[in-house]
């Protein structure tokens, strides 16, 4: 390996393991390494074996070199160009990963219709057919079928491809009725006690889930007599959380009710499909749900998820950044009406269609046509709350908007620890982005874009904002090492590229 490749990979491997939480320390345990093996390497002083970095990858959950083929995935971007025509928004990535762990709890066949084919996708699906779950994508669609054994085989459970995803934690609702003792392999980077793991614990414990941590596993140990004596009041009101203590409850032959819930979009998508198994609901879309469990559900059952409000936001940054034209047609309105609010009160123009239902025949849709035009900074900062506020996942492309607006934009990500750090690359592409702590960034703009080579952000939003500004830097730039991207997006390349952009996609290991 060339010296400059060992340096460029050795700086996103060191990246990555920040994103995750993790110590130089942490990774070589990981590894069966030496801390100084890890440091070496991050610094570009260690040649790599390609097992060596697959078993990195492995570690941060990050594609450093995808074995059968010639290499991590990379984009080539001709920016400078204006956009035009009309595109779909596509169905929701954390619907699909939701309904697909509730698929578990139905004995009978589950198909998901309209599902994102997605990397994500793909590794909950590698998780369900090690342990015995049949799936298949109909043909010509993107159509997924889904039955289930007469009994689970977790022993057999995908260690590698449970690792890479995150969604694992979602298994414990499902599968809590169902074993009274079993074990989940979790992601490095995941420890008990931290944000996005102890208030999940907090509140299966009322269906009698216990779990422990052993070296990257959950020990859980369930008590089928134990029910909720009064109502499950959540510490944090996160989508996920939310999703688990709903699984949990759909299980149970009784009335639970869940305090300080999401509503987010994804937990309604879930509610719907629970409806559809027979699980009677009160209260979606609000922070308290009245969940009438039923002890056993064997039906075929068929669900399409609502589409994808952060998609829809990707898109109309999309527009802004190039100054564009476009019709974003699918746009999910009642998920998206405070980011809508906010580019208005920036100086944004737009057209609304009237609405429509999507093909769940509940969430409201709008086509959204974008009109090109100066915007000014917003005059107070922008940050997320829960919804109906600002979805947190939509915050990073106010800093792509934020730098082709007049004056200074903050953006507070005050729910992660880190992400808001990445926001700092879209300087390498002519961004003014000033760093005030983990949190907190200053935009000054408008950007005078210039085309760059950048290693894509380990961080799922930021990587994409990268990508846009890209598509907005007169010249050619290169996005490397995109898999983060393909987790969350399908065919993102190929789809702005059907709106006149010029991105390329090509390996070069």
């Amino acid at each position: 390996m060339s010296q400059t490749y060992l340096t460029r990979i050795g700086g996103l491997i060191r990246d990555a393991r920040r994103h995750k939480g993790m110590t130089q320390s942490d990774l070589a345990e990981l590894l069966g390494t030496s801390q100084g093996a890890v440091t070496r390497i991050e610094q570009g002083k260690q040649n790599l074996s390609l097992d060596m970095l697959a078993k990195i990858g492995d570690a941060l959950d990050s594609e450093f070199v995808s074995l059968g083929h010639s290499g991590p995935q990379h984009l080539r971007i001709v920016g400078g160009q204006k956009l035009t025509g009309s595109i779909d928004v596509k169905t929701s990535k954390n619907a699909a990963v939701a309904l697909l762990c509730a698929a578990l709890l139905n004995r009978g066949r589950t198909t998901l219709r309209s599902l994102a084919r997605i990397e994500e996708v793909n590794r909950i699906l590698e998780v369900l057919a090690s342990i015995g779950v049949r799936t298949r994508w109909l043909p010509d669609s993107n159509d997924l079928e889904i039955i289930p054994p007469a009994e689970l085989n977790l022993d057999d459970i995908d260690v590698a491809a449970a690792r890479r995803t995150r969604t694992v934690i979602m298994f414990l609702g499902p599968l809590l009725h169902e074993h009274e003792a079993f074990q989940l392999p979790y992601a490095g980077g995941c420890d008990l006690g931290t944000r996005t793991v102890e208030p999940h614990l907090a509140a299966l414990r009322s269906f009698g889930l216990e779990v422990t941590a052993t070296h990257g596993f959950y020990e859980a140990r369930s008590d089928r007599s134990v029910s909720p004596e009064r109502a499950i009041v959540l510490t944090e009101r996160g989508d996920t959380v939310t999703e688990n203590v709903l699984m949990a409850a759909a299980r149970h032959a009784g009335t639970t009710v869940i305090r300080n819930a999401s509503p987010n979009y994804m937990v309604q998508d879930l509610c719907f499909f629970l409806e559809k198994l027979g699980v009677r609901i009160e209260g979606i879309g609000t922070t308290t749900l009245t969940v009438h469990g039923i002890a056993d559900i064997d039906v075929d059952v068929e669900y399409s998820p609502s589409e994808d409000p952060i998609e829809a936001m990707s898109l109309i940054a999309a527009a802004v950044v190039t100054d564009s034209s476009i019709t974003i047609r699918r746009v999910p309105i009642e998920f998206i009406e405070i980011e809508l609010a906010t580019l208005d009160g920036m100086g944004m123009k737009y057209d609304l269609s009237p609405e429509y239902t999507s093909a769940n025949g509940k969430t409201r849709l709008v086509d959204l046509t974008t009109i090109p035009g100066p915007l000014q900074a917003p005059t107070d900062k922008i940050h997320p709350m829960p919804f109906p506020g600002l979805n947190i996942d939509n915050l990073p492309f106010f800093a792509l908007i934020g730098a082709v607006a007049e004056g200074s934009t903050m953006i507070h990500d005050w729910v992660y620890e880190n992400r808001a750090i990445y926001l700092t690359e879209l300087t390498k592409v002519g961004a003014k982005v000033q760093l005030l702590d983990p949190h907190r960034v200053i935009v000054e703009g408008p950007t005078r874009w210039r085309a760059a080579e950048v290693v894509c952000p380990p961080a799922l939003r930021p990587g994409v904002v990268v990508l846009l500004a890209m598509l907005a830097a007169p010249g050619t730039s290169v996005l490397r090492n995109v898999y983060v991207i393909n987790r969350g997006y399908e065919d993102l390349a190929e789809r702005l590229n059907a709106l006149g952009a010029t991105i390329e996609v090509f390996r070069d290991i």
